[in-house]
């Protein structure tokens, strides 16, 4: 017993500095919006259970948890798919993999579109005319 809680602490730990080290960045209200736009489990529809983050891409295959890498799944699913591509595991649990790809990319595209900051504004340094100003020099003659 006590070996098998020295594993699972070990596993943890390597978990934990391999997420950290991947670069990360899913916010909390990325979060939000991500369960808020798919409202229930995103492989298999579940929309009672609580819902956990999961990546379409593991980590252990070079993901990140990024806005266009994860999705909310049941605790089910979540094990289930394990650390297997999405696609695969799709297919062998014949859930409908088109509709899910689909659904996801169209979710993934809204999601950016809301949280993509507009360019702050700047103070362009071309004049009116078009013309950049010259330093020095005397422009109304």
């Amino acid at each position: 017993m006590a070996v098998r809680q020295t594993r699972r602490a070990r596993a943890q730990r390597r978990r934990v500095k391999r997420v950290a080290a991947s670069g990360s960045d899913l916010t909390e209200l990325e979060w939000f919006a991500i369960l808020d736009a798919w409202a229930a489990c995103a492989y298999c529809g579940a929309d009672g259970a609580a819902l956990q983050r999961d990546c379409v891409l593991p980590i252990s295959r070079g993901g990140r948890y990024t806005l266009d890498n994860v999705v909310p799944a049941c605790r089910s699913c979540n094990a289930s798919k394990c650390n297997e591509e999405v696609t695969t595991w799709m297919r062998r649990r014949r859930l409908d993999e088109p509709a899910f790809l689909l659904r996801w990319r169209q979710i993934v595209l809204a999601l950016a579109t809301e949280t993509v900051p507009p360019p702050p504004p700047t103070a362009s340094p071309v004049a009116d005319d078009g013309f950049p100003p010259l330093e020095g020099a005397i422009r109304d003659r």
